[in-house]
């Protein structure tokens, strides 16, 4: 079951603060322990509260991607209205965590994790690293169909400009960039490029630039291909290749 992988970063928002109020966070914690699909009669008991309540309180986790719903005959009924089936609820989540602005420390930790793996396996590092963020960004772009909405669903906050350029005003990476710069730029770049191989996007390619100091952007831009002579960023070609 994922953790926050199914949302947006304003999807996240958003269930982060339909569990800030108390009812819902405990029916939410009584439903994702019960590791089962749970009904609303047993909800509203477990919480306390009336059913309609419960319903009311466990929709809006549904609405929120918190919860997913499911309907089903429960075996125990029977007589008139028998056949009917009722709602039950599961986690969709196994937790939700967001910050402001947009951060994404555990996906950096899964891309970290899997180039570790890799090299562990023989892979140079460098190697591993452009193959791991190049084939996540590979799966966000087909997933979203476009880099813009990959930059806009991964927080990166894109700035377009009217040349085609696309500024990056946030990066999800800041606080691991400002101590390892060289591993995190590197597979954001792949990551970055990945994503535009993705979605099919040929016209355009990953730009190293240099953030201004003291702020939260990121260190690469979106560009046309013939627009700019500036080298391309670290691991930012459709193969990545081995870093220098």
């Amino acid at each position: 079951m994922p953790a926050n992988a199914a949302l947006s970063w304003r999807q996240r928002l958003g269930a982060l603060a339909a569990l800030g109020e108390d009812r819902r966070r405990a029916l939410y914690l009584y439903v994702r322990d019960a590791a089962r699909p749970v009904g609303r009669d047993e909800a509203a008991d477990a919480a306390g509260i009336s059913r309609a309540a419960a319903a009311a309180h466990l929709d809006r986790l549904v609405d929120d991607g918190v919860l997913r719903a499911t309907f089903s005959k429960p075996s125990s009924r029977r007589g008139p209205g028998s056949g009917r089936p009722s709602k039950f609820y599961e986690a969709a989540l196994t937790e939700v965590v967001a910050a402001v602005p947009e951060r994404s420390y555990e996906l950096a930790g899964e891309l970290l994790a899997e180039a570790a793996e890799r090299s562990m396996a023989g892979t140079p590092m460098p190697d591993a690293l452009a193959a791991a963020g190049h084939e996540r960004g590979a799966a966000l772009g087909a997933e979203h169909g476009s880099i813009e909405a990959v930059l806009d669903a991964a927080g990166y906050e894109p700035v377009p400009g009217e040349d085609g350029t696309i500024e990056l005003g946030n990066c999800p990476f800041h606080r691991l960039s400002r101590g390892y710069r060289d591993v995190v730029c590197s597979l954001n770049g792949a990551l970055l490029a990945g994503a535009l191989a993705g979605c099919g996007d040929q016209e355009r390619r990953v730009e190293g630039v240099e953030p201004a100091e003291g702020r939260h952007a990121c260190c690469a831009r979106i560009v046309p291909r013939v627009a700019s002579t500036v080298e391309e960023c670290p691991s930012t070609s459709t193969t990545p290749p081995p870093r220098p």
